[in-house]
């Protein structure tokens, strides 16, 4: 299987993945979107909120990851410049989530 098969079938499983949790999250954000602190707090403070919440954020970043390198192979002509905010975009899409994942793991009630 070439590179590109393997990036259009991790696009693909990624995004049906990413389907139910976005639902999980979008309900559940309605549910605490009028909330105090102390309840959102709550809220992220389960195990199992946790654990959704960074798959929900793995498998995004991973998605648009994906998805965004795919813009750049198209549009960008110079292989400097497209190896260079592919890089880029590999960076953030690692930094980021880590970096909220990390936050999220540590929050105390």
């Amino acid at each position: 299987m070439n590179n590109v098969t393997k990036k259009w079938v991790l696009l693909k499983v990624s995004s049906a993945i990413l389907v139910p949790l976005m639902c999980w999250f979008i309900i559940n954000f309605v549910g605490i979107f009028d909330k105090d602190y102390a309840d959102v707090l709550g809220f992220f403070s389960t195990k199992s909120s946790k654990i959704l919440f960074s798959l929900f954020l793995i498998l995004a970043f991973f998605f648009s990851n994906l998805s965004i390198s795919e813009v750049f192979e198209d549009y960008i002509n110079d292989e400097k410049n497209k190896n260079a905010a592919n890089k880029a975009l590999q960076i953030f899409a690692i930094v980021v989530p880590l970096i909220t994942i990390i936050i999220v793991f540590n929050l105390n009630i």
